[in-house]
């Protein structure tokens, strides 16, 4: 007798839907388990391995192991299965085709979990994707899944498939047949990000640094990369840390979409089964470059899709490997970054504000008054790890300075990040606006097809960007991205039009000591 049982496969950060079918043959023999257990279809080692799982969860669930030969079928059979987590469908299909279990009915169900030895079930990655796929694609009575991974597919699924948490492999088999009749879980999307934010940092606990606190707030209105030069403990990662705090927040597209990165990794847990705030991730930087933009035999999101719709800060930017710097060029660009294997090609998002940090120098002080040691080489083959068009991708070099003595005996006096917040949604509502029908959604994204259309620049100003073209050497994407920070700098001030004055400005942060550093050495 052939059963069939739904469940689902992740490859990268997408699902596939796929059918588990089983036969157990009528002839005498022993249990599966000793190597009477035959599954195709693509299956990786921990697949193959559910078998000697299954069969002492069937005895310890009180249920009779199939005897004789049987076959599992993980339909299409071309696509890899990987994880534990068709063991629950695979045991129910084996009930099934046994004959302990009604086919017609197990027929209409989708199965999640992994078993343990003692029938119990525990939670899989990637529920919020699987579960996503499965309610889009088949009409089906119901989604088994275990109960930590309850709200994660609920949330996903929403009204499309009921979703009911079982523990063992005895709820579930009792949920099929019809011998209990369970509630499914519900949780609604909307009402779970209303309810629940997330604390982070606040710039009112900032001291100083008026530049680089107004250089974080153009960089969060238009999505722009920023870099931070200056002397250790002037306040660099603490700045940094407060970025993701005044962008806006998340669209319920953007938390599904950022959810189901960190899910397919395991890194969400059964209390907080979405992502409700704005990812922040620091890696170090003796990270490799697969464990910065993914890879592995069988392709994995790296840290800059982690950071997806958020905020990437790299601390101590020269230290990083020169490789691991280049690959970034291509994400910052396209937002998204395609990984190629023998065995396929996956892509993933990766559209993020790259925040950086770096000293001035080796030493780090940067100037003699303060110590510095570094010599001229030094410092200018120090600057050089960053490459020239790995800099111009970055809009915004603003220098972090040291406080003062009356800075420092002094209170806090940033200015809180709500209020920061206010000002940047304002700024972000009106691109919104004005991309309607362009598919942007920030001034940092815009082309340069449409940078002209947008970003026209004033009589007045036309002298100015000659003598810094002429001054800073600019390159053409260089030039282009000040115009995407002068347009972001017009937005925070409510204005239709560039003006003389906002190009200044965002002229001022191409002018980094690292930049005037490098041009002095021309």
């Amino acid at each position: 007798m052939i059963s069939k049982v739904y469940s689902a496969a992740v490859i990268g950060i997408d699902a596939w839907t796929v059918e588990i079918e089983a036969e157990v043959s009528s002839a005498s023999g022993i249990p599966g388990r000793d190597g009477m257990v035959s599954i195709v279809g693509l299956p990786d080692a921990a697949v193959k391995e559910s078998r000697d799982r299954i069969y002492p969860a069937f005895t310890s669930s009180g249920f009779i192991p199939p005897r004789g030969s049987a076959v599992v079928n993980l339909a299409p059979a071309g696509l890899r299965k990987e994880g534990a987590a068709f063991d629950l469908g695979i045991a129910l299909g084996l009930l099934a085709s046994s004959g302990a279990l009604d086919p017609a009915k197990l027929a209409a169900y989708a199965a999640l979990g992994e078993l343990a030895l003692d029938g119990s079930l525990r939670p899989v990655r990637g529920a919020l994707p699987l579960a996503d796929r499965l309610a889009s694609e088949k009409n089906l009575a119901g989604l088994l899944v275990p109960g930590p991974n309850a709200r994660e597919a609920a949330l996903a699924s929403g009204d499309r498939l009921p979703v009911f948490p079982v523990s063992s492999l005895r709820e579930a088999v009792a949920v099929v047949s019809g011998e209990t009749k369970p509630v499914p879980f519900r949780a609604s999307l909307s009402e779970y990000i209303a309810g629940h934010k997330g604390h982070e940092p606040d710039f009112d606990e900032v001291k100083g640094q008026p530049l680089a606190r107004r250089a974080l707030e153009i960089a969060a209105a238009g999505g722009h990369n920023i870099i931070m030069i200056g002397s250790p403990g002037t306040g660099k990662s603490m700045l940094a840390m407060r970025l993701p705090g005044i962008l806006p927040p998340m669209t319920v597209a953007e938390t599904i979409e950022t959810s189901r990165i960190h899910s397919v990794l395991g890194l969400l847990s059964s209390g907080e089964p979405i992502l409700n705030c704005r990812p922040f991730r620091a890696p170090h930087h003796t990270i490799s470059d697969a464990g910065l933009i993914g890879g592995g035999h069988d392709p994995h999101p790296g840290e800059i899709s982690l950071a997806h719709n958020g905020v990437l800060f790299l601390d101590e930017l020269p230290e990083f490997k020169r490789s691991v710097l280049e690959v970034l060029r291509q994400p910052l660009e396209n937002g998204f970054i395609t990984i190629s294997r023998a065995s396929g090609s996956c892509t993933f998002p990766a559209r993020f504000i790259l925040c950086a940090a770096m000293n001035p120098c080796p030493c780090g002080m940067g100037d003699p008054e303060l110590g510095c040691t570094c010599k001229i080489d030094e410092k200018r083959r120090y600057q050089k790890k960053i490459s020239g068009p790995l800099l111009d991708r970055i809009d915004l070099q603003v220098d972090v300075r040291q406080l003062s003595q009356e800075e420092l005996l002094r209170a806090p006096d940033g200015e809180p990040s709500a209020a920061i917040r206010r000002r940047v949604a304002i700024a972000r509502k009106i691109q919104e606006h004005r991309y309607a029908s362009s598919g942007f959604f920030c001034n940092a994204q815009l082309d340069s097809r449409n940078l002209r259309k947008f970003c026209a620049i004033p009589p007045a100003g036309e002298n100015m960007l000659r003598n810094a073209i002429s001054r800073f050497q600019l390159s053409p994407r260089a030039f282009d991205r000040i115009l995407k920070v002068a347009r972001t700098i017009a937005d925070l001030a409510g204005k239709q039009n560039i003006s003389e004055e906002h190009l200044f400005e965002a002229l001022t942060y191409r002018h980094s000591s690292l930049l005037s550093f490098r041009e002095k050495r021309k």
